[in-house]
């Protein structure tokens, strides 16, 4: 079964001027986009809805060795689903540094060794195999929900990436449960609510639509693309199946999800845009195979012609 190259924001924290030309190289051999940020953002940067999959720290980011261990509690602290990468200059081990700093650090590499840290990134990034097939198809029948529900208004889809945050964006939104026989867990959209009020009321939709419009517009969207998802991957549920269910954990202060795992999230990211009045928003989905996931067992519902044929649906000529 094939795997799709599958994107994840990271954030680099190295000032290294002979390594990054080779690490950013290498990152984009393995499909990890690097982001930049300056250490008196970097807090605001962590706080913001800025979806990342982890940070590569080096240890001699900061001044001193202990000023980047303060940068590393600090990022454990804001976002402590990160898995933290530390870059050491003499061997690839935590094992040298106290107990209590060990903890914010998911493993370390050292540059000299690329191979090392790509089983890295795969064993804590791209921990899950996402099947192409599923992933192009998932995009495909969102594209047709999302077009023929905002009409008038150009889509612009993304590409796929992977996520290990668990921020809400947006004021509202949706969760569906997916339920198979390869998977169970959840799929959810996050929008902003005013400019999908307002897109509402200029297509002459609810031209007195408030919040609850919203509301089950977006519910709306979220009944469609599950409806297409069941008819062409949902099999039929296994005999004796699991039924152990994790609760689910929202903050709304801290606009935080956690669905009981840590395991990476799919997320894939839309843009609407009206060309006549300006208006744009961004839509995300995200799928948390949260209770179950076994790839190997995917596949498309295929119907046969000949069941088609004898139901009646179809006809020879």
């Amino acid at each position: 079964m094939s795997e799709t190259l599958l994107r994840s924001k990271v954030l680099v924290l190295d000032n290294t001027p002979e390594f990054s030309e080779e690490i950013k190289a290498f990152f984009d051999n393995i499909g990890l986009l690097p982001l930049k940020v300056s250490k008196s953002n970097l807090l605001s940067v962590l706080t913001s809805n800025i979806d990342l999959g982890a940070v590569f720290l080096a240890e001699n980011y900061g001044d001193t060795v202990e000023e980047s261990m303060a940068l590393a509690k600090s990022i454990h602290v804001a976002r402590r689903e990160l898995p933290i990468f530390l870059r050491r200059e003499l061997k690839a081990s935590l094992e040298d540094l106290p107990i209590a700093v060990q903890r914010y650090f998911c493993a370390a590499y050292v540059a000299q060794d690329l191979d090392h840290l790509r089983t890295l990134v795969d064993d804590h990034i791209f921990c899950l195999v996402y099947p192409s097939a599923l992933v192009r198809g998932i995009t495909e029948l969102t594209e047709s929900v999302l077009t023929s529900q905002f009409r008038g208004m150009t889509l612009r889809s993304d590409l796929p990436y992977v996520v290990r945050d668990r921020l809400i964006y947006g004021e509202v939104f949706s969760l569906m449960t997916l339920e198979s026989s390869w998977c169970k867990g959840y799929m959810m959209f996050q929008a902003q609510e005013a400019p999908i009020l307002q897109s509402i009321k200029s297509m002459g939709v609810d031209e007195e639509a408030d919040f609850r419009s919203v509301n089950s517009f977006l519910g709306e969207i979220t009944n469609l693309v599950w409806g297409q998802f069941k008819n062409r991957y949902v099999g039929e549920p296994p005999e004796n199946e699991n039924r152990v269910q994790v609760p689910l954990i929202i903050n709304h202060q801290h606009k935080y999800i956690s669905f009981g795992t840590d395991n990476p999230q799919l997320c894939l990211h839309y843009t609407l845009t009206n060309e006549t009045t300006g208006l744009s928003f961004e839509i995300y989905q995200r799928f948390i195979f949260n209770l179950s996931w076994s790839p190997e067992d995917f596949k498309e519902n295929s119907t046969d012609i000949d069941d088609l044929v004898s139901s009646g649906e179809l006809e020879f000529f």
